[in-house]
């Protein structure tokens, strides 16, 4: 019984995660729990460690991909910040709107931080907006890498669990 609920918290959280909520804590945290009051045969502390590892590098990776686009589609370092800035207060910003406030947030506030900063930067219009696109492609592709390792996240916890 244990391992179908963790099962279904790790499935609720690989939805979680799109949408820009905490879905690799989440996860972390069903492992943690499971592991410490002994579902059947517990997961190990290294295993625990590098799924929190994996969980840190998703994070950071999420960061860096948007403002390493804004640099790829032409941008400045100052718009690679915009994107970062702007995507972490679209995130927040976004809370109110229900369920996808934060996913939308975030690539809306991606794309105005690089819009902004390059333009503020002394960037024409169209080369601003190419950095701006830049974010939220990069952006795009770092909620794809984010799920692709919430997917072997959850994977890996599964499987711990139930040898």
């Amino acid at each position: 019984m244990a391992l179908l609920l963790l099962a279904i918290v790790l499935i609720a959280s690989l939805i979680m995660i799109p949408f820009g909520l905490p879905g690799l804590w989440v996860m972390l945290g069903a492992a943690l729990i499971y592991a410490y009051t002994g579902g059947g045969a517990a997961i190990s502390t290294a295993t625990l460690v590098l799924v929190g590892l994996l969980a840190v590098i998703a994070e950071v990776i999420e960061y860096v991909l948007s403002a390493r686009y804004v640099r790829i589609y032409g941008g400045s370092r100052r718009g690679a910040w915009g994107a970062i800035i702007g995507g972490t207060i679209g995130a927040i910003m976004g809370v109110p709107i229900p369920i996808i406030g934060s996913l939308v947030g975030a690539f809306a506030g991606s794309f105005a931080g690089a819009l902004i900063a390059e333009l503020g930067a002394g960037a024409g219009k169209r080369d601003a907006s190419r950095a701006a696109f830049g974010a939220l492609v990069g952006r795009a592709v770092a909620a794809a890498m984010k799920v692709a390792i919430g997917l072997g996240i959850a994977v890996w916890i599964f499987f711990a669990a139930w040898s």
